[in-house]
C-alpha cells in the first residue's frame, strides 16, 4: 500500500495546485501540516503556470492499493 501526503493549494490564477510526498508520517500531525503549508506560501517555495501560491486549500493522505491479477 502505498501512502502519500498531498497539500493542496490554490495559486493566482485560482486554480489548485497539488504537491504530493511520498512516506507520510503517521499519525498525522495536523497543527504541523497547517504550519509548514503556511511556510510555503510564506517562503513563495513553489511556483506553478498560474502563478505564486497564495492560499491553503486542502491536505490528505491518499493511500493506493494495487492488486496484480494473474493471467
Amino acid at each position: 500500500m502505498a501512502k502519500k501526503l498531498e497539500l493542496k493549494f490554490t495559486n493566482a490564477d485560482g486554480k489548485t495546485v497539488t504537491y504530493s510526498l511520498d512516506q507520510p508520517v503517521e499519525p498525522v500531525d495536523t497543527a504541523l501540516i497547517n504550519q509548514a503549508m503556511d511556510e510555503i506560501i510564506t517562503q513563495n517555495a513553489f511556483t506553478s503556470s498560474g502563478g505564486d501560491l497564495i492560499e491553503k486549500k486542502s491536505a490528505r493522505i491518499v493511500e493506493r492499493n494495487v492488486q496484480e491479477i494473474e493471467l
